[in-house]
């Protein structure tokens, strides 16, 4: 069996090496890579211990980038996308660089302005088998993707769901100029009737689409 380090004890906190930011259980943050060509990893801490010589360790639950998990990335993963892995371990406190925020995906698509520290998550990954949980998700447009926050859509006024620019023929710097948007299916249904709209650049929380199994 093995035995516990004499002196080891659990810590509220840690001070980051070289600055004034403290870490504590539940904080997200950057950890230095072993590849310096590489980002900061990024990882949600478990739980912070110190030894009998004051060496700080921390449990942490890693979170995957798209390209690091099985499938790769997708046209529909964003920039700051990531994954809740069912990875933990332990690392050296003296390799976090920094803090960060992991927001949920609903809350990332409300902020004014993204943070070069700010993140999200809306699935949770199996490292082991390339899982991922939920495994349905909301789909939009013609294409028949999930909703990639970096990418600008238009909204019919009819039908009220989601289009890229590209997939009805137009641009972006065309669509930015709309005023309203009618797709081909709602054109010929009481065209000029309804009120316009303002222009939106992002799903609605209560667009109304059948969610559809994630394609790997």
């Amino acid at each position: 069996m093995a035995k516990t380090r004499p002196g080891k004890r659990d810590i509220d906190s840690y001070t980051i090496r070289g600055t004034n930011k403290v870490v504590r259980a539940g904080d997200c943050v950057l950890m230095r890579p072993s590849d310096t060509g590489k980002p900061p990893y990024v990882a949600r801490i478990e739980k912070i211990e110190m030894d009998g010589r004051n060496n700080v360790k921390v449990r942490v639950r890693w979170y995957y980038r798209p390209e690091e998990s099985i499938g790769g990335r997708r046209q529909f993963h964003g920039a700051k996308e990531l994954f809740l892995s069912d990875h933990y371990d332990v690392q050296s406190a003296h390799t976090i660089e920094g803090k960060c925020t992991v927001h949920s995906f609903k809350n990332y698509t409300k902020l004014e302005n993204v943070g070069a520290e700010d993140y999200y998550c809306r699935f949770e990954y199996k490292a082991a088998t390339g899982g991922f949980t939920p495994d349905r998700v909301a789909v939009y447009c013609k294409c028949e993707m999930p909703y990639n926050p970096d990418d600008l859509m238009v909204q019919c006024e009819g039908c009220k769901d989601w289009y890229h620019p590209a997939c009805v023929g137009t641009t972006i710097e065309e669509a930015k100029k709309l005023d309203r948007f009618v797709c081909s299916e709602c054109s010929s249904d009481e065209d000029g009737k309804k009120p316009q709209i303002t222009f939106s650049t992002s799903p609605a929380a209560d667009a109304k689409v059948e969610p559809k199994r994630r394609r790997r």
